[in-house]
């Protein structure tokens, strides 16, 4: 078990916990700045983005994206994406990389049931 507290990120962008198939980060982005001056992409892990707080646009794929705090973002392996802050205060957001098991599936390919 590895057990962190996201109040410990103190970087614009912090890893928190990794693991063989999933990390955790903080991104905080304040007022005008942007995640990159092109968009990236993680070849083999889905990002699941949830806004903590602030706003930001951004793209996805060929995509233009609005979040603001609440919103939760699942962006797909290999998927270019960037984003930029567009208040005045500090977005946050807690990301979650996960490796990709196959379509509906968990974890560890294990196939979910909503029955």
């Amino acid at each position: 078990m590895d057990l962190r507290n996201i109040s410990e990120a103190t970087e614009w962008f912090e890893i928190l916990q990794t693991s063989t198939r999933s990390q955790t980060a903080m991104m905080t982005r304040t007022a005008g700045d942007s995640t990159g001056e092109k968009p990236e992409a993680h070849k083999k892990s889905d990002q699941v983005l949830p806004v903590l707080r602030g706003r930001l646009t951004g793209e996805v794929g060929q995509e233009k994206v609005r979040l603001k705090k609440g919103d939760i973002l699942l962006i797909p392996a290999g998927m270019p994406h960037g984003f930029t802050n567009v208040a005045r205060r500090p977005a946050v957001t807690f990301n979650v990389y996960a490796a990709r098991t196959g379509a509906g599936s968990y974890g560890d390919g294990v196939p979910l049931n909503f029955g």
